[in-house]
């Protein structure tokens, strides 16, 4: 495969591809077409016709051939192939997702140039020196040994949802296990009704790295122990929103201790936000270092961070675009009449699939920040912000309702556009085939180690990656503020130029800046790590 170089065509499919482009030359025009014979006598025949001659054994034809493969094949074993394989630009959205490598030619319509690269659009925000600081106390750690050694209480919990709901639980089910100073069986994972992902905690995560980072604050195990096998579980689905560490103790200490284990469903958002400061450090040690993927996830999913990063810099950029989204939120594509009527008629089958404010018409949701942003939104909020053309973005997340259409506005603007189907070679993804969880984790790698990542709405996703980034030193993240730049999308009046200063202006602290949690009340830790589990005092700095 040719070295991609700048304003240069690449192909996919190579040894077919090769032969076909060489074959469009006059010289091996004329080998595959038969000469005329030329009666004129030749006294000694020169080295182009003795070549010609060759060509009408059709032995020496599929000869040469075969020599010209091999020799295509012997350099990409020497020299590997391409590691970022060019696709389509949003090669569109098919089945489940964009085209797969096609062997179709794409111009790199130049690479992106160093001015580029440390330009305005992918600079980095200021971290003021913050750093992750999730030591525990005195007191915490003297407790610690009496945790960690019980044998008598243990806690079992059956998170449900899609992978970072499932996240957010298992944080908080090592919080509990913490209060009630139990042990913690392996999270099972609910099979999702869905998608009919029935992927174990050890297919996501990697259990032995989960277990060893937790050691000194709760003991894991992979199962209950025979004592406890036949013990009736003490039951509880029902816990109300928001609950205090105390809450926990009152309701469930003396059940616990009576009969040895204790089964919750159903954690989501059961846990206060705030905690007493030893827990919040303790969500964080399970959010930013117990909770790693596991090997084949993160070996997949850093292949194809390298590809996207492979010609500078990127965007990831969760979009948030399936019909259930839309029919979820109250909103609307805004696609055709059609495809909207279709959600409206969604939405009437099943109420109760809509999540709050019921009441609100659709252009009261919009103004209020509550929709998802389009792709012809995402477009132009992103021309906003300064995203060169040729930025390369990288995008998570379903199928959008409306398919290929739905994207259009967005990849005219931004052609180099790729999800993990359209960067990963034949088969690379099929171990991970109808497994949901593992194909979103897969997207959680590349947007982790994205230069710049947005989302087109707020969400488990948003607030799992605002919080890594952060953690990771104040990383870029983009946080449109919806209930703002509404206002501005609908003034069909406004010139370009002010529409872009409007933008910026609104969005010049929405970039990552470390964002103090006593500000966002009631926000997760997970999410806003200062100053709970992050300092910039070094004497009061105590990492893991």
């Amino acid at each position: 495969m040719a070295k991609r170089t700048q304003n240069r065509l690449s192909y996919i499919s190579v040894p077919s591809q090769f032969i076909h482009s060489i074959s469009s030359s006059p010289s091996l025009h004329s080998l595959l077409i038969s000469p005329t014979k030329n009666h004129s006598p030749s006294p000694s025949p020169s080295a182009a016709s003795r070549l010609l001659s060759l060509t009408r054994n059709p032995k020496s034809y599929l000869l040469c051939l075969s020599l010209l493969a091999f020799l295509w094949t012997s350099r990409i074993l020497l020299l590997g192939p391409d590691p970022f394989l060019p696709c389509s630009p949003l090669a569109a959205v098919r089945s489940r997702g964009l085209l797969s490598m096609s062997a179709l030619p794409v111009s790199d319509g130049g690479s992106i140039s160093e001015a580029a690269a440390d330009g305005e659009f992918w600079r980095q925000p200021e971290g003021y020196g913050y750093r992750g600081c999730v030591g525990a106390s005195e007191g915490y750690r003297r407790a610690s040994e009496a945790v960690v050694r019980g044998r008598r209480k243990y806690l079992m919990v059956v998170v449900s949802g899609g992978l970072n709901q499932q996240r957010n639980q298992i944080v908080d089910a090592v919080v509990i296990a913490r209060i009630l100073g139990a042990a913690l069986v392996v999270p099972i994972l609910q099979v999702n009704v869905i998608w009919g992902d029935e992927s174990e905690f050890s297919d996501i995560f990697d259990l032995k790295h989960f277990k060893k980072v937790l050691v000194d604050d709760v003991r894991v195990v992979s199962s209950l122990p025979s004592t406890h096998v036949m013990t009736r579980p003490v039951l509880e689905s029902r816990t109300p929103l928001h609950v205090s560490a105390r809450w926990i103790l009152q309701r469930y200490s003396r059940r616990l201790n009576k009969e040895g284990v204790l089964l919750l469903r159903g954690l989501d958002s059961r846990l206060s936000k705030d905690l007493p400061l030893d827990l919040q450090k303790l969500r964080c040690k399970v959010a930013f270092h117990a909770l790693k993927f596991s090997a084949p996830i993160l070996d997949i999913g850093n292949r194809l961070a390298d590809r996207m990063r492979k010609q500078g810099p990127y965007l990831a950029l969760h979009l948030r675009m399936e019909k259930d989204v839309w029919v979820r939120t109250g909103c609307l594509p805004g696609l055709s009449e059609e495809l909207d009527q279709i959600v409206q008629e969604e939405r009437k089958l099943r109420p109760e699939l809509l999540t709050a404010r019921s009441n609100m018409t659709f252009h009261e949701r919009k103004l209020a920040g509550l929709c998802p942003l389009n792709a012809l939104e995402v477009a132009r909020f992103l021309k906003a912000l300064g995203a060169p053309r040729n930025a390369r973005i990288f995008w998570a997340g379903g199928e959008p309702f409306g398919g290929e259409d739905a994207l259009l506005p967005l990849t005219r603007e931004f052609p180099n556009f790729y999800n993990k189907d359209s960067i990963s070679l034949p088969g690379e993804l099929e171990p991970f085939a109808k497994r949901a969880s593992l194909l979103a984790a897969i997207d959680f790698v590349v947007s982790e180690r994205a230069d710049v990542f947005m989302p087109s709405h707020g969400g488990n996703m948003n607030h799992a990656m605002q919080g890594l980034r952060a953690y990771a030193g104040h990383r870029k993240h983009i946080t449109p503020n919806k209930r703002e730049i509404f206002t501005h999308f609908l003034n069909t009046s406004m010139p370009e130029p002010e529409f872009n200063r409007i933008i910026k202006e609104l969005h010049k602290n929405s970039l990552g800046l470390p964002e103090m949690r006593t500000d966002k009340v009631g926000r997760d830790v997970t999410a806003y790590p200062v100053q709970e589990c992050m300092c910039n005092d070094s004497k009061a700095r105590s990492t893991l």
